[in-house]
């Protein structure tokens, strides 16, 4: 200040007053008090008004409102906006215009939550973009402050990419749109891709629009399916399926690329409408058949791993991209095809033989059987009429039953094979599907690869020996075993069987005989060619009573009187003796 000014008088200096010793503060108490009450700014309790950030730290925000003190308002609330500096003008609540302490107290938040609700609702009728303070994590999205309001975020709506980590959006101002708002339970909805996907769609259509069938570009991973991979190739979407990420087969893509990867790839054709892309990878590597070893033909040894498994066969692959078909029936010289997973599975590493090879179809079909000898190329040294084997029963016919003396090499054993003095009617009451059963070879049929086999035949015949011992006329114990129409199964000693008709079964007290009883039986017929034995039981009786017949008419022939009287004294009957008894009663009454 210059010298001048410090000697001038105050103009408005009341000199008066200050003779009489009075100050200008008592003149002017209460026009001082009237002039300090205008200076400060109108407002009141528990209403908004706008205040002037003065100062910022860590912790708190001073605000000044015009009043006697300043507020201090605690940084926290200002956390949805990082950009607050000294100088802005920011809405607050005033909660109280002294505490005890003789305090400003404020609160920016109830300042903001007062007209929250307002202002969202005008933001979503106006498409507006607000900003908003991502607080925390939640279950299927975040947490986000707007306008003092929790609003949640969708994880599907953070980015227009998949978000891998939540995390490193917490604490974070971003931009946002109120795509939804729930009036009843006051629930906000925002998105954050909403903003980026208007940005792109103008960025996605022009890029479309350039694009042409067989254009390589370089794209990144965005996302990883199990049926695919989405590539981005700067601003729109492609897939790659998973048929065309390798010329080999792919189980699961994350084998051939990984998330974020760079890669060249191939559009294979794309519709605009839908704003689908198809992309290739593999079309811009060589084909597989291409590179084959030119030298490779049929009937050479190829090893490989088995890539796909079938019910019909096994695919494996030789090289990356070239695989071969091994059917079921390749796998094998039996005849009796099964599943292909009885004999490899998926992984195995296998050594076959190229049966067939078109290059043109790219195709290969392989064997394995043809690895091993073929059993029946030396069938007759191996296996010779007469010789003796263990074989495993497969399956029953009507007429038989099919054994496997090796693997490739069947037989049947007739039905009239199994026994020689059993009479099957099924196979299933002889042996068993699985059991072991002891053949001999009959007949060899190289050609049509059939053995006839025989299981009787390992057993002398018996019927040379029944022939001597069940001669005709003879008499067996017998037990009947079974009845039928025309007749009864009769079994017989030596485990052989007889058989007898109707009449044969009768009775000497005129009764029929019955399944289960034990009778004696004559011999009537016995065929050894048709392994037969005619029985009856009628006829013993009958026999008998035609011998006694035949002795009567021979004791009624005359002969001399001491020999003839020694003869009727032998044979007379019960009969006889009651015709003489009656005579001599007749003679004693004098008749």
């Amino acid at each position: 200040m210059s010298e001048e000014l410090k000697n001038s008088p105050i103009e408005d200096f009341d000199w008066e007053a200050f003779e009489k010793g009075e100050t200008q503060r008592e003149k002017s108490q209460e026009e001082l008090e009237k002039t300090y009450d205008k200076s400060l700014g109108s407002f009141k309790d528990h209403e908004v008004t706008e205040g002037t950030v003065i100062s910022i730290n860590k912790r708190e925000v001073v605000v000044n409102i015009g009043a006697k003190s300043d507020g201090i308002i605690p940084f926290n609330e200002f956390r949805y906006n990082p950009d607050l500096k000294v100088g802005d003008t920011v809405e607050v609540y005033v909660e109280s215009q002294e505490d005890r302490k003789g305090q400003l107290v404020l609160s920016h938040k109830k300042a903001r939550a007062s007209k929250s609700w307002e202002r969202v609702n005008q933001a979503l009728d106006n498409d507006e973009i607000i900003k908003g303070y991502i607080k925390c994590r939640t279950k299927g999205g975040m947490i986000v402050d707007v306008f003092g309001i929790e609003a949640f975020l969708p994880g599907s709506q953070i980015d227009v990419k998949p978000i891998r980590d939540y995390d490193v959006y917490v604490n974070k101002t971003m931009e946002f749109k109120v795509v939804k708002i729930n009036q009843v339970f006051k629930n906000v909805v925002v998105s954050h891709k909403a903003l980026i996907e208007a940005e792109l769609e103008q960025q996605r259509k022009e890029i479309i629009a350039k694009l042409e069938k067989g254009q390589v570009l370089e794209g990144t991973v965005k996302n990883i399916t199990p049926y695919g991979v989405f590539i981005d190739l700067g601003g729109v979407d492609g897939l790659i399926h998973i048929t065309d990420l390798s010329w080999g087969r792919v189980n699961n893509p994350n084998d051939i690329v990984q998330p974020d990867q760079k890669l060249n790839v191939v559009i294979l054709d794309f519709d605009e409408e839908k704003k689908r892309i198809a992309l290739g990878l593999k079309q811009l590597m060589p084909h597989p058949w291409d590179a084959l070893d030119p030298n490779l033909k049929v009937g050479d040894r190829v090893k490989g791993k088995v890539v796909v498994m079938t019910d019909y066969g096994a695919f494996v692959e030789i090289a990356p991209g070239v695989e071969g078909l091994i059917h079921v029936s390749e796998m094998s010289w039996s005849q009796h095809l099964r599943s292909a997973q009885d004999f490899m599975k998926v992984g195995d590493e296998v050594e076959a033989q190229i049966l067939t090879l078109d290059r043109e179809e790219r195709k290969m079909s392989l064997g394995i059987k043809q690895l091993k000898e073929d059993p029946w190329e030396t069938i007759e040294t191996k296996y010779p009429v007469g010789s003796k084997h263990s074989a495993k029963v497969r399956n029953f016919t009507n007429f038989g039953v099919f054994v496997e003396l090796e693997e490739g090499v069947d037989g049947l054993i007739h039905i009239s094979d199994l026994s020689w003095t059993k009479k099957i009617k099924h196979p299933s009451e002889f042996t068993q599907i699985g059991a072991e059963i002891d053949v001999v070879v009959l007949e060899i049929d190289k050609e049509n690869r059939r053995l006839s086999l025989g299981h009787k035949q390992l057993e002398e015949n018996p019927w040379d020996v029944f022939e001597t011992i069940f001669t005709v006329g003879s008499v067996h114990e017998g037990t009947i075993t079974e009845m039928l129409d025309k007749g009864a199964v009769i079994s017989l000693p030596h485990g052989v069987e007889g058989f007898a008709t109707p009449k044969h079964l009768q009775k000497e007290d005129g009764t029929q005989a019955k399944q289960g009883e034990t009778l004696e039986f004559k011999v009537i017929e016995f065929n050894k060619d048709a392994k037969r034995i005619i029985l009856s039981h009628s006829r013993i009786f009958e026999d008998e009573q035609k011998a006694e017949v035949r002795k009567a008419k021979k004791a009624s022939k005359p002969q001399a009187e001491e020999p003839a009287v020694t003869s009727n004294l032998e044979k007379t009957t019960l009969g006889d003796i009651s015709s003489l008894a009656a005579l001599k009663a007749k003679l004693e009454k004098g008749e």
